[in-house]
């Protein structure tokens, strides 16, 4: 079996698969699944069973479609239809409230999950039944979802432009050894944890962060920063028009712009490793067959797949150890042994508690 694309978004990427489009899915709601377009049910009906996977859409969403949706539904002799979606949180919430959502599976960030776990909107997942995420690390799962593949917010620098290039956050803030324009993103997630690490603050120690601390030394550093940017895109342009000469940027953005202009360069030291995850809707309407494709979906040997067609790490790091992603290819992603060793681990817990919570609203205040 195969799995169909109906409609693709992620981190700003164009459009560049040409299928039949979901239907808005307020419309979906209004007018139920036998409205959809005919090219994204008709493949379902002659499958052994089916499941609908929501993800970020862009490139990411066709990398995933041939490292692992399509060999996952060959594996399962299922039909995976596909929608995606730029901020699924608010459908998960629309399609919870009517207790018969359309969604199975959803790729959305951790905090998500833990969100929607503690509000009743996921399943709690019986590890039991997905063998494979019961194998990884337990701080790559939540009682609601399992890692599925790493980003890494780095920084990113011109080599050209600088007489030295950075190496740490605490490099990025030493305007005096490192001279030269900088960016940073308009976001407290990523940022107050760069400001804690250049202020000494241990990589394994971050959390729960010093909130006090972080603005204390985003203060310092305000005055320096050229440009706040606001998408993905936006930082990897400035990073390669010359326009900042080092900027907070996600690992995926800077590989892009080191392709094109070699003058450009990266470092995962001191990194952000930040995740996405599956998890379930509650009341799934293809719950087991969700189950069954999330085990196959985090298997070694599919998540070893994603690197040949994206620079995303994959989720699991028994994917290192299958002999698909050599040594060369590993050191250019995000969760190898060896990157992520360099790096700290996002914590979305603590992002999705009430202290997370108070420092966005402080970020707004910080940024006027």
């Amino acid at each position: 079996m195969t799995s169909t694309i109906c409609s693709l978004n992620r981190f700003e990427d164009p459009v560049v698969i040409k299928k039949p489009m979901l239907r808005p899915l307020a419309a979906v709601l209004i007018l139920g699944v036998a409205n959809l377009a005919p090219a994204c049910l008709t493949p379902a009906f002659a499958a052994a069973g089916k499941i609908t996977f929501v993800s970020q859409g862009g490139t990411y969403q066709e990398a995933q479609t041939k490292a692992i949706l399509d060999p996952a539904a060959k594996l399962l002799n299922i039909t995976v239809n596909q929608d995606s979606i730029p901020d699924a949180w608010p459908q998960i919430k629309a399609q919870a409230a009517t207790g018969k959502p359309i969604w199975d599976v959803v790729d959305t960030p951790t905090s998500n999950c833990l969100r929607g776990g503690k509000e009743g909107l996921l399943e709690k997942l019986d590890f039991s039944k997905i063998p494979n995420g019961a194998a990884m690390p337990e701080k790559y799962r939540t009682p609601y979802s399992v890692a599925y593949e790493f980003y890494s917010t780095v920084i990113g620098y011109n080599k050209k432009s600088l007489k030295k290039v950075p190496q740490s956050w605490a490099d990025f803030w030493n305007v005096k050894a490192f001279p030269g324009t900088r960016a940073l993103r308009n976001d407290p997630q990523t940022v107050l944890e760069a400001a804690l690490l250049a202020d000494g603050v241990p990589r394994d120690k971050l959390y729960p962060l010093d909130v006090d601390r972080a603005f204390k030394k985003l203060q310092q550093i305000k005055p320096d920063v050229t440009v706040w940017w606001t998408s993905g895109g936006q930082s990897a342009q400035l990073l390669h028009d010359g326009e900042v000469d080092m900027t907070m940027i996600w690992n995926g953005r800077a590989s892009a712009v080191r392709k094109d202009n070699p003058d450009v360069d990266f470092t995962f030291n001191d990194g952000i490793l930040q995740d996405t995850q599956l998890c379930v809707l509650k009341n799934a309407p293809n719950l087991p067959e969700a189950i069954k494709f999330i085990n196959a979906a985090v298997s070694p040997e599919l998540q070893a797949n994603l690197p040949l067609y994206i620079d995303y790490g994959p989720g699991n790091p028994a994917a290192f150890k299958t002999g698909k992603i050599d040594a060369k290819r590993a050191s250019e992603l995000p969760s190898s042994p060896e990157n992520a060793s360099k790096q700290a681990l996002m914590s979305e817990e603590w992002w999705a508690s009430d202290a997370g919570v108070q420092a966005k609203a402080r970020w707004l205040k910080f940024m006027q």
